[in-house]
């Protein structure tokens, strides 16, 4: 969903058209498939980061558009809410200190751009959900000036015909209704993107599916919402109701959601193309003028525009994405479970256990996805969501065991050797991979950090809150990992 859009009305006439030329694309995409046409030879990581916009009190401040021209730089971008920005960090290798560099470099972004925000009584905050959000902080008038969030407002309440019923049910329980999509942007997450070829690209994903719910476990930072304490990882359950476009009846007849899991392990990219093409009506049909078939057929490369966009607008927690860099396609598996923060430290040991597990588990004579169910690796997801480092999880060889000693005993190990495998000096896989372990040992992420820190102020939970975010702001700004902070 990273293009513009025009504000605009559209006719039957505009869907049918849309339609058909979706349909044309992804038989062009099985052409290019087919072909080998696809830049693979050189795997590379890059991430995205969304953070929240605060003012000196710790409180959302609805100041995207003054912030983004403080920073002044290409990479930053609005998000849906207008407390909302977003970085785009461009692929690297990993190979040697290269991760090492891709930290140091997101740190001075980020101190940059903080600073440059500062000019505008404004801080920039990596955390899941801001805790100090209210519900009245989230109506339709927040979204960002861009009319591409106002057009996809508009057509998610179209398609759903009444309110949005966010319930969500954890530690305390909350139950509202929204008329917008604006809840949505409570969720910042971070993700990190894998450059893979078409022929491993079904056992990327299978793997990250399978180790979704390890990483939510380890890296949740998202317990409270709207003041009520919910679940650990709370941004998983939100961002599900919050883009759901169907009403009751359509859920009951098992119409599948835009924000989906998924519901089998793949065989081939094109799986997942298919399936969103053939489940889920356009939300934004809006054709451009390319002829897909004409530019294969003249030895260019199409862009898959009217493919791309309804793909963008399908929000799979493990996400195909289609690209063109420099006339050349790709194929990457956009990984989207994990929450931003607590510091740039957690985030880049998160990104080092990913990517560690991804250099190990694809390439598996027996995958990890050929002795569990697909439905436990969705179980595995919901239950870190919801309970984080105590959550019991399922993995073939161990049966149900807690998050922390599965994640200890097994997949720890394998990103080691995965990074290892990846060119990554052992010091540098040592340093990162050593928090994850510190997280596990202490059984302290920044969902169990913030949930502390609350329950520990006595009088109004909002004040409580509010304090809690300034003192974690300020740990935050030490780049010291999670686990090493004290109450």
């Amino acid at each position: 969903m990273g293009r513009d859009v025009p504000v605009v009305v559209f006719s039957r006439d505009d869907r049918r058209k849309y339609r058909e030329k979706v349909h044309q694309c992804l038989d062009v995409f099985a052409q290019m498939l087919r072909e080998s046409r696809f830049e693979f030879d050189h795997p590379l990581a890059g991430l995205e980061i969304e953070l929240n916009i605060v003012d000196a009190l710790g409180e959302a401040a609805m100041r995207n558009a003054q912030v983004l021209t403080a920073i002044a730089e290409p990479d930053w971008a609005t998000e849906l809410g207008q407390f909302n920005v977003e970085i785009n960090v461009q692929p690297q290798d990993l190979a040697g200190d290269g991760a090492l560099r891709l930290e140091n470099d997101v740190r001075a972004r980020l101190n940059h751009a903080n600073e440059r925000a500062r000019s505008e009584d404004a801080h920039l905050v990596l955390i899941g959900i801001l805790p100090t959000l209210r519900e009245q902080d989230v109506s339709e008038g927040i979204l960002s000036a861009n009319p591409r969030y106002r057009l996809l407002n508009e057509q998610i309440f179209a398609a759903r015909g009444e309110d949005l019923h966010i319930s969500i049910e954890g530690v305390e329980r909350l139950d509202t209704r929204a008329d917008s999509l604006a809840p949505e942007a409570a969720c910042t997450s971070v993700q990190l993107h894998l450059q893979v070829s078409p022929e491993m690209f079904a056992a990327h994903w299978n793997a990250a599916q399978a180790v979704a719910g390890p990483q939510v476990a380890v890296a949740a930072n998202s317990p409270f919402l709207f003041g009520k304490e919910l679940h650990r990882e709370t941004r998983i359950a939100l961002f599900e109701q919050a883009t759901d476009t169907r009403p009751a009846e359509l859920k009951a007849q098992g119409v599948r959601p835009r924000v989906w899991f998924g519901e089998r392990w793949i065989t081939s990219v094109f799986d997942l193309f298919e399936e969103n093409v053939n489940y889920y009506p356009a939300l934004l049909p809006l054709c451009e003028e390319e002829d897909p078939r004409a530019e294969l057929g003249l030895g260019r490369i199409p862009q898959l525009h009217e493919l791309t966009l309804h793909n963008g607008t399908i929000y799979r927690w493990n996400r195909p994405v289609y690209a063109v860099v420099d006339g050349v396609p790709h194929l990457r598996v956009e990984n989207r479970v994990l929450p931003a923060g607590p510091s740039v430290a957690d985030i880049s040991a998160n990104a080092a256990f990913y990517y560690g597990l991804m250099r190990m588990l694809p390439y598996d004579e027996r995958p990890i996805w050929s002795q569990m169910s697909f439905r436990a690796a969705e179980d595995n997801l919901a239950a870190a969501a919801r309970h984080g480092l105590d959550a019991r999880l399922y993995w073939p060889g161990l049966g149900e065991v807690p998050a922390a000693e599965l994640i200890l005993r097994r997949l720890l190990p394998l990103a080691h050797e995965g990074l290892v495998r990846w060119g990554v000096h052992g010091h540098v896989a040592d340093r990162l991979l050593s928090v994850i372990e510190g997280r596990c040992l202490t059984g302290r992420t920044g969902a169990t950090w913030q949930v502390e820190q609350v329950r520990a102020r006595t009088g109004d939970r909002h004040e409580a809150l509010r304090g809690m975010t300034l003192e974690y702001i300020e740990r935050m700004h030490t780049n010291d990992p999670v686990h090493t902070w004290d109450m």
